[in-house]
């Protein structure tokens, strides 16, 4: 067998390839759909910065009554939460659309159909670098301490990125097979969103903390926001993460190989 004819058998790794030589289209894309989603806007993207800190403030003042803990402990936490989650959320919730909403492209350009995950994931980066202002005041108000464990953020940062990623990758191409996908993970998020530690920290429950670390999307935001509050992440915390960006990128990786060239007629 010829080795070309051996990388025809490996789609994947061709178009990866091919879509990493494009990364000045994906970030093009990426930052015109900011710009669209706010045009014509007097603030623009400012707008989703405002809406994050009225109901960080609003929702973080309100809990500490209703929890019986005090602000200046409960606020940066919500305020960490609530950030990382609208970032999980949005990529989890628009992931499922991703290449049906490319469709008209897909069809008439010839283009690698790996550059439309990291789109979307670079997207809501963008989102996210807009709202992370509001942690830097609620810290500077509440005086949350800056120590050494404070650096682990961006490594922290990159890995729930590296898992946001895979994720987009399986649930694209499993939205473009299952157009339901999309009503499911809508109907789904708002309980996860509950189950998730995104207003409190899990030792605030009076009940036991296990049950949250069931849920995968907890080892995410805790992962972040542990070195936001100044604290090193839980060693497990960081244990499952790597086991799920390895895991979880094989499964990724083995169904685009496996149906890429399926996507264009689902679609």
């Amino acid at each position: 067998m010829s080795a070309s004819k051996g990388w025809r058998q490996w789609p994947a790794i061709l178009d990866v390839a091919a879509g990493l030589k494009c990364w000045p289209i994906i970030s093009f894309m990426a930052l015109s759909d900011v710009r669209a989603r706010y045009k014509r806007s007097v603030l623009g993207p400012l707008w989703l910065t405002l809406g994050t800190a009225i109901g960080s403030m609003g929702l973080g003042l309100l809990w500490s009554e209703l929890m019986n803990v005090p602000a200046a402990q409960f606020v940066p936490t919500l305020t960490a939460g609530l950030i990382l989650w609208q970032f999980m959320s949005g990529v989890l919730s628009e992931s499922t659309t991703v290449y049906v909403r490319q469709a008209s492209i897909i069809r008439n350009l010839s283009l690698p159909l790996s550059i439309y995950p990291p789109q979307l994931l670079l997207r809501h980066v963008v989102n996210l670098l807009h709202n992370l202002p509001i942690f830097l005041i609620v810290a500077l108000v509440y005086r949350v301490p800056v120590t050494w464990a404070s650096l682990l953020v961006f490594p922290a940062l990159a890995l729930l990125i590296a898992n946001l990623y895979w994720i987009c990758v399986l649930v694209s191409v499993l939205g473009a097979r299952f157009r339901d996908l999309e009503h499911i993970v809508g109907a789904v998020l708002p309980l996860l969103m509950f189950i998730s530690p995104v207003f409190y920290r899990p030792n605030y429950l009076p009940f036991s903390e296990r049950i949250l670390w069931f849920n995968p999307l907890s080892h995410g935001i805790e992962l972040v926001r542990s070195p936001l509050l100044g604290h090193a992440p839980p060693l497990f915390v960081i244990w499952v993460n790597l086991a799920l960006l390895l895991g979880g990128s094989l499964l990724a990786f083995w169904l685009f190989n496996k149906k890429r060239d399926r996507i264009a007629f689902w679609i």
